[in-house]
């Protein structure tokens, strides 16, 4: 056309029409992909490359054909009997909404099964299926156990969300049999059942659709891929770009928003999990249609980033628990098991295929393809965990989420959380910390206060006491100011405010991060300082020593009530002081915040210096916790269980460091894995610590730590806690009359030797 308009000559009037008209059917033809997508099918997740390499593979013996036997096999089972479609009543966890969850399931399943076999008998089940969805749906009011207020509300589903999962699963299933179908079989389902599910979850949802938020996510993701499957165009703009196609909100704006550069998810891993499915699924059906989009290498390849990272947040195949999180969920989890495939298949990253075989399940999709025949052929190697600094927030500057690892005589972990809030998923605890070592939890988060789809424990949804309990401060390890939680429990304020982070680094011997935050309580300044430490020098013993070091420094112009909780997975073995436990009834530690879930079981106020807790894990190892006491610091031992008329929590244990009284406070400790337990064998090793004198003092901006060994070994880490400091600043102080010096941030002296 733009060849036409530069010539000089003047057409007649009917052959300009006729130009004209084969203008419109070209641009149709070439610029809307919509007519071509609705003639290649399947064409989502699954192509139709992808289903001539599959019906090749499962000829032959390998992982692929024998996840193809089982699931055939389990789809057989299943559409054996009787269609059911029941008239949605229950909430999560119910009869209703897990028959519905499982018919997704079923009719994808036996899609796949279709394309695979070419038998028939499996797209008339879905197509039968559909026909009867496609004849209730139209008639069906807001769900009846919907969260007035608080969540939209779905139709099938008590939450839009489960609406739009069931949408993500089902798009695909009838992608899978659309060649079964005849025409008038297309438009009953499409007319009663897609076009107003897809209506439904996006112009009559626009609170949920335009969100920057998971929910979101899962909703724009549906209906592009139906706006795929049915050549809709414009659904796959929205889904992008929102409903007015502005960009500030859709599919693009939560891969700006929700991800920070490295690729960490706001929510946490466990809401980072749960949004990977819609996020790398959807991907891939952008990626199938419309290549040009390059949707993989938006943002620095942001997708992929995202898929490694929700593998880093993870140890011994768990995720770590920050946030609304349940504690259960791990790698093998189905998001993630899609992901490392399509990741796979994207980048032939050897290390994905060790994280595939520890998932142990293989997907029937063309990436899953190329993970089974990968296994087949050994060609994993040891994906390569490492201690890193995730930044938060879009830009990678609202915080960080913090990882140490090494490995001393068992794989140890510590997570430090100078994160941002979380949105609605955050739970009030900056700067909080968690520890695993052996394979084992050993300083605990609670995680989320909920039954997920227990529909006898409030309906599987959130329990009060994940408010009133797992959000509050005091539910996690970090400092509580006069028994209030941060930010007062305002998630709008805990959203407007996060931590800094003042440093991360790491050597051969100590990875060691700090963190700060102003605003978590007005007046009141925290600081804290982690070091995951490996000792240079082994133990007498012969055995190496692993340490977890914590400074954590208070300051403020007025006088406060500072607590230090402990939350510890583990049987109390023994203190170095005397307990004044309650013997016949136990007192509530306190009215609100938190405090009301606890039980006061024991307090303690030990001497002036060294003082020690020692527990049992059920790894089979003792931990002790080391702190420098002032004397006028008190220890109170709780369990949590008070005001919990239906059980809902766990009865979890806790000590309490608490200050009272106090403008300017700084807590030290040390936490220290040592010996065995083998109730088995009848025998037990080193059960009491090895720290014999823990000190701490302050030298202008440098902190020194000494820690002092049985055998002898005597350390010092030194580190300067300015909130900034210049490129290898050269820092200098005294210590029992010696002089040290080192540069930048820290660094771990052995004493008597060379400094």
């Amino acid at each position: 056309m733009k060849l036409l308009n530069q010539t000089s000559f003047t057409l007649p009037f009917t052959a300009k029409k006729w130009l004209g008209a084969i203008s419109i059917v070209l641009f149709a033809l070439v610029g809307n992909t919509q007519l071509a997508m609705a003639k290649t099918s399947p064409n989502l997740v699954i192509t139709v490359a992808d289903v001539k390499n599959m019906r090749a593979a499962i000829k032959d013996e390998g992982q692929f054909k024998r996840t193809f036997l089982a699931s055939k096999a389990s789809v057989d089972e299943q559409i054996a009997q009787k269609i059911t479609v029941p008239q949605p009543k229950d909430g999560g966890g119910g009869y209703t909404h897990e028959r519905h969850k499982k018919n997704y399931k079923l009719m994808y399943d036996a899609g796949i099964i279709f394309q695979l076999t070419q038998d028939e008998k499996y797209a008339n089940y879905v197509r039968d299926m559909l026909l009867v969805y496609a004849d209730l749906y139209p008639t069906l009011p807001l769900h009846p156990k919907r969260k007035m207020g608080k969540q939209s509300p779905g139709k099938l589903f008590w939450q839009s969300l489960n609406e739009a999962m069931w949408l993500v699963y089902t798009s695909q299933a009838y992608d899978l049999i659309l060649p079964a179908l005849n025409a008038d079989e297309k438009t009953k389902i499409e007319t009663g059942l897609f076009r107003p599910i897809a209506k439904f979850l996006s112009v009559e949802s626009p609170q949920t659709f335009n969100k920057v938020h998971n929910h979101g996510t899962w909703a724009t993701a549906a209906v592009g891929m139906t706006g795929y499957v049915l050549g809709e165009q414009e659904w796959v703009e929205q889904a992008l770009y929102d409903l007015d196609k502005s960009g500030k909100g859709g599919f693009l704006k939560q891969l700006d928003e929700l991800f920070s550069p490295q690729g960490y998810y706001n929510e946490g891993p466990y809401y980072q999990r749960y949004a990977l499915m819609p996020f790398v699924t959807f991907a891939k059906v952008i990626q199938a249609n419309q290549p040009e989009r390059k949707i993989f290498e938006y943002r620095d390849g942001i997708l992929l980033k995202a898929i490694d990272t929700t593998i880093q947040l993870s140890y011994n195949k768990l995720f770590f628990p920050i946030n609304d999180a349940i504690k259960s969920k791990g790698i093998d989890t189905i998001e993630l098991v899609n992901g490392v495939a399509i990741a796979y298949g994207l980048t032939g990253d050897a290390g994905l295929l060790d994280i595939a075989k520890q998932q142990n399940e293989i997907i029937l999709t063309g990436e899953g393809l190329k993970v089974a025949q990968a296994l087949d052929k050994q060609l994993e190697k040891p994906y390569q965990f490492k201690s890193v600094a995730f930044g938060d927030g879009n830009d990678g500057k609202q915080g960080a989420l913090v990882i140490m690892r090494q490995n001393v005589a068992g794989e140890q972990a510590v997570l430090f959380k100078p994160t941002g809030q979380g949105l609605g998923h955050g739970h009030f605890d900056k700067l909080t910390w968690q520890f695993y070592d052996k394979g084992a939890e050993i300083v605990s988060d609670y995680g989320a206060a909920r039954f997920l789809n227990v529909e006898a424990k409030f309906g599987g949804r959130y329990l009060p006491e994940n408010q009133t309990w797992a959000k509050q401060t005091v539910a996690h390890n970090t400092v509580v100011v006069d028994e209030k939680s941060h930010f007062n429990a305002d998630v709008k304020m805990g959203n407007a405010n996060h931590p800094e982070l003042l440093f991360f680094e790491k050597n051969d011997h100590v990875i060691m991060s700090s963190a700060t935050i102003n605003s978590a309580y007005k007046g009141v300044a925290l600081k804290r300082t982690m070091a995951l430490i490996k000792l240079p020098l082994k133990l007498k013993s012969g055995l190496e020593q692993s340490l977890v070091v914590d400074v954590f420094d208070i300051k403020s112009k007025e006088a406060h009530q500072y607590d230090l909780p402990v939350h510890y997975k583990g049987h109390l073995i023994s203190t170095d002081f005397d307990l004044d436990t309650q013997l016949t009834s136990l007192p509530v530690l306190g009215k609100e915040n938190g405090y009301q879930h606890l039980w006061l079981k024991a307090q303690a106020q030990p001497e002036a210096g060294l003082s020690q807790i020692t527990w049992l894990n059920d790894n089979g190892r003792f931990y002790t916790s080391s702190a420098v006491m002032d004397g006028d610091s008190s220890l109170i031992f709780t369990q949590i269980g008070a005001n919990d008329p239906l059980f809902n929590l766990r009865n979890e244990n806790a000590f309490i460091n608490r200050k009272s009284e106090a403008k300017n406070h700084t807590f030290v400790s040390v936490l220290e894995p040592h010996g065995e337990y083998n109730p088995s064998k009848e025998f037990t090793i080193s059960a009491v610590s090895s720290i014999e004198k823990l000190t701490h003092k302050k030298v202008n901006n440098i902190d020194v730590i000494e820690i002092s060994i049985v055998g002898n070994q005597h350390y010092l880490l030194a580190f300067n806690s300015a909130d900034k400091i210049k490129a290898k600043q050269l820092n200098s102080f005294s210590h029992n009359g010696e002089n040290y010096k080192f540069n930048s941030r820290f660094k771990l002296f052995t004493i008597n030797s060379s400094h």
